[in-house]
């Protein structure tokens, strides 16, 4: 007796549709990307499928989505004409009445057609679009995520080291996005090393969006995150009584800041040191030993410059606010360390008050016509991208 063979039937295009869209609520639960999105991506990949090889179709083709229903229709929209020119968008009347005998010329008619039918090239692209679609997603949910942290402090992760130039890959997490930023040999700070596995601190400067992905730019040499340590550390600069007005920065060295407070009981600098230099000593040890001079901002041009030279004395300052200029005179035996190692110290300075800065010893002060008024030697001259933030600094107690 013969074998009945009973044929296994396939899906039916209610159970593709159901699938479909389990497909897509696992898409959002994996990656986050919203089903509506996709479900607008999937409309365009479709409708370039279908363009793939019907160029002169338009917008006579509709795709409706129903997830209540598990449906995806394709509907195609003609009208009905006498003698058919482009036939992606018109149909001949006696045609349409083999159909639909109640036809009439002007009437638009509609089709569904099936995606199965689409050829390979169309289903090709199709593929191409909705993979398209994901990533575009992908890189906008790490834009959008990554550009609220900016000039911020973010905890990563080292993943790997880059030996052609020194660069330090570093994975970061917010919420529920992460991404790989490159820390640069630039933006390192000298004397540093990073192995695999080590958690580090980074300053987000920028986050940009090009046309490889979203690239955060991170650095551990930005003024911003030392400005952020003290933010974290000291209690009265988060909440505004201690103000960071200047701040001048030379990473892996020395660091300078001037701090004001807006209550008057309130000592800027001891708040930025903290009891017994705790607070400040934690953000050393973060630094890796970076030394911080923190200084009392004034409104004084003259006053200001004094501080800022510190540990250095100072007999008396010249300031011409106009243009920004001064004249330091410093005892004979402080003069070197005015100037600092390298020039350093004056160099900070002027970084931090704004101001051009000639420093003379008395001695060279007094041997000097009395006529003559202009600074004969500028130390360093202040960039004008300065920036007055929120930060503090530490004197350092050792002179170089």
């Amino acid at each position: 007796m013969a074998r009945k063979v009973v044929k296994k039937k396939g899906p039916t295009p209610e159970d593709d549709a159901r699938e479909f869209f389990l497909a897509l609520d696992m898409i959002e639960q994996e990656k986050g990307i919203k089903k509506e999105y996709m479900l607008d991506k999937i409309k365009q990949a479709l409708l370039s499928a279908y363009k793939r090889d019907h160029e002169g179709v338009g917008d006579n083709l509709v795709i409706i989505a129903d997830q209540s229903k598990n449906s995806i229709r394709m509907i195609l929209k003609r009208e009905v004409v006498e003698e058919v020119d482009n036939p992606d968008t018109e149909i001949a009347l006696e045609d349409v009445r083999k159909i639909l005998p109640h036809a009439q010329l002007g009437d638009v008619v509609s089709k569904e057609l099936k995606t199965k039918n689409f050829g390979r090239i169309a289903a090709q692209t199709a593929r191409q679009v909705i993979i398209q679609g994901i990533r575009e997603a992908e890189r906008n949910m790490v834009y959008d995520e990554f550009t609220k942290q900016t000039q911020e402090l973010m905890m990563g992760l080292v993943t790997r080291l880059d030996p052609r130039n020194n660069g330090v890959f570093v994975k970061l997490v917010s919420g529920d996005v992460s991404t790989e930023a490159l820390l640069t040999n630039g933006e390192q700070v000298k004397g540093e090393t990073y192995t695999e596995g080590q958690r580090i601190r980074v300053y987000v400067v920028e986050v940009r969006q090009g046309n490889r992905g979203t690239q955060v730019v991170i650095s551990r040499t930005h003024f911003g995150l030392v400005r952020r340590l003290f933010e974290l550390e000291v209690p009265e600069i988060y909440d505004g009584t201690v103000e960071i007005r200047s701040i001048a920065r030379e990473a892996g060295s020395r660091t300078k800041m001037a701090v004001w407070s807006n209550n008057p009981e309130v000592d800027p600098i001891g708040a930025c040191v903290g009891t017994r230099g705790a607070r400040v000593n934690a953000i050393v040890e973060e630094l890796h030993g970076e030394k911080v001079d923190i200084i009392k901002y004034s409104e004084d041009p003259a006053e200001y410059i004094a501080a800022a030279l510190a540990p250095a004395d100072v007999v008396s300052v010249k300031a011409n606010a106009e243009e920004k200029t001064c004249r330091v005179v410093v005892p004979d035996d402080q003069l070197s360390l005015a100037i600092g190692k390298e020039g350093q110290n004056a160099r900070l300075a002027a970084k931090l008050t704004g101001f051009k800065i000639d420093i003379k010893s008395v001695s060279a002060a007094a041997a000097e016509p009395v006529e003559e008024e202009a600074p004969a030697e500028v130390v360093e001259e202040a960039p004008a991208e300065v920036l007055e933030v929120s930060d503090d600094a530490l004197f350092a107690e050792d002179a170089e």
